[in-house]
């Protein structure tokens, strides 16, 4: 009887593999691969090798704590001759003297996760060789694969860019940052994977959970339950301020890396804090880094509808003060994710991108947590596919109505604004840093009789309603660009374009808000009581603000909004408008010293100008880039900055991945918050 084959050892070929399988950004010290696709490895023998005539071999891979058959996470195999791309299978690739070389291809519907690779034999073994652990992934590249991806450009973009731009502003202005999203450093992909390990779903019946693993749609909904935390151990706490004193404020962060590493050490506590744009942030990460096509998305005047009636009721009293009466809400911005997949759950043509929106707003079957909801469903108004496609319909589409709240309790509808929400829906171009407008894979254009179909499936047929035309109006102006620190002005234009003589009291008023929408402040108030617009006559009137009002209630996005409402006494005629001015911070000035080089120490020097009326004291700065540094926190030089005065600082950081790469800094005050901006440097690879 021939000896016994023993195992030695196993040469995964990491970096054949991980390169093969686009993961080699990850490194080359593990195997992690993608579905659908083969890899090799290659065994190593203690005394005798492989003998075909004489050995029978087969293989086992499993995932989860409790692998089996039945729930698809355990799978064995015997060694073939060819391999089968549909199923988990093997084939001899060559064989010499004590190394056996395998080809090991998964299925395209394969369990993603932490695998363990057995091998078995038949002369007498027990207990199968323990050949190692890996990583599957999915993949976009295979044509099976329900996150397949046609164009390569987009593959690169949504799957292996580690970094990229996220929108923020008004839908006038609209400006962005930087943000590194980091999936390939190192730990990013077990800390993901952890992530699964520890959602309600996978503590409640682990076997369950891993079954499912194969599914998009299941995985990119844990995603979205786990970035927050409101009802798991999930990774970000939200605080939409304006005290964050026991945590990060959220325009701190510049990118994933560190809230990751963060909750990971912290042993699955939350971090503290996220707003919108960092759980979408986050969530982008982690699917990407797991494999899904996702990109942030930014919505402006974007409806927060409580009551699900496809409706925002705003309340404003007869001194044009803001009432809270209603919990509904238009955010000036508001950030999700797109990702990529089959819906074959839906109806046909709903494949495709799909709304993930972590921010813990409302629940979803019992959990904070919101889609995936198909875009092209959205858009056709089909309400009532799952997951969460109602709430993200009125994110884009809600009717924005204002009322009067009169002094005897009554109420009285001033307008319904069917256009006001759902501006300007934005992402980062693919391949540059331009910004593509994608509102129209939301919506039909305006007034064509698509737009019509898709509201009249929505049940908002009154969305089609002609609007008579406005004989007296009133709209709100200023300069385009208002800095922060300096006073500003806005300016009422009152137009009466009818025949009669127009008697009427103009209230203008001025408050610091979150970029959410709630009032934080009032910091301007003007009340004309007796202003007279004759027939076709415009009537201009201003509303001065200063920084000594505005200055210590102003928030992180520098958002102050002007409300003008007049009152004409004869008729009762009321006309109101809104509009957000975002104060503008100075820019922050990056210059690289020397050539980037990868693996070459490179300086960066930052230079940063007071423009504020005030000294700027404890002043800090953030930087981090993928690719480039982890975050550092530099303090500045200078401990109270005076008006006008420059201060300079160094950071060194020595790169370690080539092409083009975002380095990104933050600089933070008493008085000046988030001040951003990011350099792009092209790093040469080392050996060129």
């Amino acid at each position: 009887m021939a000896q016994a084959l023993a195992v030695a050892g196993t040469d995964f070929q990491c970096e054949v593999n991980n390169k093969a399988h686009r993961t080699a950004d990850f490194g080359s010290n593990r195997l992690i691969v993608r579905r659908g696709d083969r890899f090799t490895v290659t065994v190593h023998f203690a005394g005798r090798g492989y003998q075909g005539a004489e050995d029978q071999i087969s293989v086992i891979v499993e995932t989860g704590l409790a692998p089996s058959v039945t729930s698809g996470t355990k799978a064995q195999f015997p060694l073939s001759n060819s391999l089968d791309e549909s199923k988990w299978n093997a084939a001899l690739v060559s064989s010499a003297g004590n190394q056996l070389s395998l080809s090991i291809c998964s299925p395209a519907n394969a369990k993603i996760g932490h695998y363990t690779l057995k091998l078995c034999t038949t002369q007498g073994q027990s207990t199968p060789f323990d050949l190692g652990k890996f990583i599957l992934l999915f993949n976009p590249w295979c044509s099976d694969d329900a996150v397949f991806l046609d164009f390569e450009n987009q593959r690169k973009e949504y799957v292996l860019n580690d970094q990229g731009l996220i929108y923020q502003g008004t839908k006038k202005l609209i400006s962005h940052i930087a943000w590194n999203f980091g999936q390939f450093e190192d730990g990013i992909v077990d800390i993901c994977l952890k992530l699964l390990d520890n959602s309600s779903n996978c503590l409640k019946n682990q076997e369950e959970d891993c079954s499912q693993r194969h599914d998009p749609v299941y995985i990119s909904r844990i995603v979205a339950a786990m970035v927050n935390c409101n009802d798991d151990k999930g990774i970000l706490q939200g605080n939409w301020g304006p005290d964050y004193s026991c945590g990060v404020p959220p325009t701190m962060w510049n990118g994933s890396i560190t809230i990751l590493r963060r909750w990971n050490k912290l042993g699955c506590q939350p971090v503290r804090f996220g707003q919108c744009w960092v759980f979408a942030a986050v969530a982008c990460t982690v699917l990407r880094c797991l494999g899904i096509p996702t990109r942030p998305i930014t919505n402006f005047n974007s409806a927060h509808d409580t009551e699900q009636n496809l409706r925002i009721d705003s309340f404003i009293d007869e001194n044009g003060k803001i009432s809270k009466k209603s919990k509904d809400s238009v955010w000036n911005f508001h950030c999700w994710i797109e990702s990529w997949m089959t819906r074959p759950d839906l109806k046909p043509g709903y494949d495709g991108w799909q709304v993930i929106d972590p921010t813990p707003q409302e629940k979803s079957e019992g959990i904070y947590c919101c889609g995936p909801a198909s875009v092209k469903a959205i858009k056709s108004g089909d309400i009532d596919q799952k997951f969460d496609s109602p709430f993200v319909f009125a994110e884009v589409n809600a009717d924005y109505v204002s009322w009067l709240l009169c002094k005897d309790g009554s109420k009285k509808q001033i307008e319904v604004n069917h256009r006001l929400v759902g501006q300007n829906i934005s992402t980062k171009a693919v391949g540059s840093d331009e910004r593509e407008d994608v509102t129209h894979n939301y919506k039909y254009a305006e007034g064509s009789e698509e737009e019509r179909e898709a509201f009249t499936k929505a049940d908002m047929k009154n969305k089609l309603t002609q609007e008579p035309e406005k004989k007296f109006f009133l709209k709100l102006k200023a300069e385009k660009v208002n800095l922060n620190g300096a006073d500003f002005e806005v300016s009422a234009v009152l137009s009466n374009q009818t025949s009669a003589v127009k008697n009427c009291r103009l209230i203008l008023c001025a408050k610091t808000i979150l970029y959410n929408g709630q009032s934080i402040q009032e910091c301007s108030w003007k009340d004309l009581a007796k202003l007279t617009i004759r027939p076709h006559e415009e009537k201009t009137e201003t509303l001065q603000v200063h920084y000594s009002n505005y200055g210590q209630s102003l928030t992180e996005h520098n958002q102050i909004l002007i409300v003008a409402l007049a009152m004409e006494y004869e008729a009762g005629e009321l006309v109101v408008t809104r509009k957000v001015i975002t104060l503008q911070n100075p820019d922050l000035h990056i210059k690289i010293i020397g050539e980037p080089v990868q693996y070459r120490d490179l300086t960066a020097e930052i230079y940063f100008t007071n423009p504020m009326p005030v000294n700027l004291c404890n002043g800090t700065f953030l930087v981090e880039g993928a690719g480039l540094t982890d975050e550092q926190k530099v303090p500045c030089p200078v401990q109270s900055i005076k008006p006008g005065q420059e201060v300079k600082v160094r950071v060194k950081f020595t790169p370690q991945k080539p092409g083009l790469r975002k380095l990104a800094v933050d600089f933070d005050c008493n008085k000046l918050k988030d001040v951003k901006g990011f350099k792009n440097v092209i790093v040469r690879p080392a050996n060129k």
